[in-house]
């Protein structure tokens, strides 16, 4: 398949069978769209690495019927991975102006303001690519401007959920209403696109006003220092921290870049313009500790953000016995170690911690059950089609949806290529959908050479070998042997003579050629240190030639 003929498909390349790296396809008519391009953050399965990029070969390979890329909102799962991808794709980004703002930020740090062109997309607004039309239609998000995407084709229309929620009471914007989504389903809608990440949950997933109320009764009772963590992303909650610091009477200090870049752009945009002022880290502390609250980046373990620094002492904002730390987030799966790290250093300070375990301190921006079931009833969708989601989440929601009466659905994975119509839907493909490592300032393979061989290195250890040979290939002295990170520490010197006799060995076995012979000292010096630990080091192999 070269470009989509008169039909329309789908291609996830990111953001489905997991949850982060979000990049969607959309094709007919000869054409491609994509909606957002996130990434993902590294675990220990990528030493030495941060952030996880999707793999675009599929859509470089076309980029010639890539039309553009339009953004549903400014999480970095959604737009993330533009400032290193973008430029090579050579169309144009759509976004809402909040969201907007973010990208013209990342796209400055990375000085390529010049290579790619954003246009900013007023809300409520519709555009029309090629043979898509898109209508954003603002829906309640833990961010400004969380939008679905109603996207209209000659083959049928598609609404595409991005991140949401419903809130009745939401503290930043307004989401449509019920008519008003009514109104779309109206119109007949192919099939609902959707976030599956709440799936499991039974309940609605709640107001941001609510959340005003768990932590004003949370922090009056608190004598000492506040800290608040929360995602800096997260404008909605922001503006309900300011509304707190003012209800508590304490005086309001913000740490960490990311908040202070998030506030500069809301503002910059008409949110958050009751914000109270920020004093800076000095007058936090020399304040009464009853009269500051902080609010701090850092809640999900993050070992260089601000909570971080504050619990181990490189901040500074200080805390100690009678300060509460409150985590107004919920715990992303696989962070509990990073989390929990913190949360020990704080707590042999003595300092109190809360979390949406003890309070209601947060509430989620994605929809639990109730909230799904209210959307599959105004936009009566003949399929759906769930994204954001691991595999169990998206399973569960096509599960659900035809429970309650969607007559059709498909679960599909990163690189399943899907025709929606005619006759949809169905699998008609599979196509390349791999990561991509962000190492330093280089972009790699995640399944590539250097990640392999790092992975080895931090499982094994490296041995470096050094052997001197004359003229004739005889050896000149001692091969020199020099470890890293292999299990010998209290009989080093004995292992390295014994690695050192067999690296000499090798040589003596009087193999002709140099790559032969520097096989045989990686093979004799590997055994003696399988033989010592039980580990299969990397081992190279340097020859001087004396």
């Amino acid at each position: 398949m070269t470009s989509p003929g008169k039909e329309l498909l789908f291609l996830a390349l990111g953001g489905s069978g997991e949850i982060g790296m979000n990049v969607n396809l959309y094709g007919c008519d000869g054409k491609w769209v994509m909606v957002d391009l996130g990434l993902t953050f590294a675990d220990s399965a990528y030493p030495g690495i941060d952030l996880i990029l999707p793999d675009l070969e599929f859509i470089e390979q076309r980029r010639d019927d890539l039309i553009g890329i339009v953004l549903t909102h400014g999480h970095e799962d959604h737009i993330g991975a533009i400032p290193y991808l973008a430029a090579d794709l050579g169309v144009p980004l759509y976004a809402t102006p909040f969201t907007a703002g973010l990208i013209k930020g990342k796209l400055e740090e990375e000085g390529i303001t010049e290579q790619v062109e954003l246009k900013i997309i007023e809300r409520d607004s519709s555009l029309t690519l090629g043979p898509f039309g898109f209508t954003y239609v603002p829906l309640a998000h833990s961010i400004p401007e969380g939008n679905a995407l109603l996207i209209e084709t000659p083959y049928g229309n598609i609404f595409h959920t991005g991140d949401w929620k419903l809130d009745e009471e939401p503290l930043l914007g307004t989401p449509s209403t019920a008519a008003e989504l009514t109104e779309i389903g109206d119109k007949g809608v192919l099939a609902l696109v959707c976030d599956s990440t709440n799936v499991f949950n039974d309940s609605a997933s709640g107001s941001e006003a609510a959340v005003r109320e768990g932590l004003d009764g949370v922090i009056k009772a608190v004598t000492g220092r506040v800290v608040v963590t929360t995602f800096a992303s997260n404008a909605a909650r922001l503006q309900t921290l300011g509304e707190v610091a003012r209800d508590c009477g304490r005086q309001l200090c913000v740490a960490g870049r990311s908040l202070d870049r998030i506030i500069r752009v809301a503002k910059s945009v008409g949110y958050l313009e009751d914000f109270p002022p920020v004093i800076d880290f000095d007058e936090a502390m020399r304040l009464p500790p009853r009269d500051v609250m902080v609010i701090a980046t850092g809640g999900q373990g993050e070992s260089r953000a601000a909570l971080a620094r504050i619990a181990f002492d490189s901040h500074p904002i200080k805390l100690s016995e009678g300060d509460t730390v409150v985590f107004s987030s919920k715990q992303i799966p696989g962070n509990e170690m990073a989390i929990g790290r913190i949360q020990n250093m704080l707590a042999s300070k003595g300092v109190a911690m809360v979390t949406d375990r003890q309070a209601h301190v947060h509430v989620s921006g994605h929809p639990g059950r109730p909230e799904l079931e209210l959307m599959y009833k105004w936009i009566r969708p003949e399929i759906i089609l769930p994204v954001h989601g691991e595999m169990r989440h998206m399973a569960e929601q096509e599960r659900f949806a035809l429970s309650l009466g969607v007559p059709k659905g498909i679960v599909q994975g990163n690189g399943d290529l899907i025709r929606l119509a005619p006759k949809g839907p169905v699998k008609i493909g599979d196509e390349r959908a791999g990561r991509l490592i962000l190492d330093g300032d280089v972009i790699l393979p995640a399944d590539g050479t250097t990640m392999n061989e790092r992975r080895r290195i931090s499982i094994h250890g490296l041995i470096a070998v050094t052997v001197a040979l004359d003229d004739k290939g005889r050896l000149r002295g001692q091969p020199a042997i020099a470890l890293q990170g292999v299990p010998v520490e209290e009989d080093k010197e004995d292992f390295i003579e014994e690695a050192a006799r067999a690296a000499a060995d090798a040589v003596k076995a009087g193999k002709k050629d140099e790559a032969g012979m520097r096989e045989a000292i990686r093979l004799g010096v590997r055994r003696t240190a399988t033989s010592w630990t039980g580990k299969k080091p990397i081992v190279e192999v340097s020859v001087i030639r004396v």
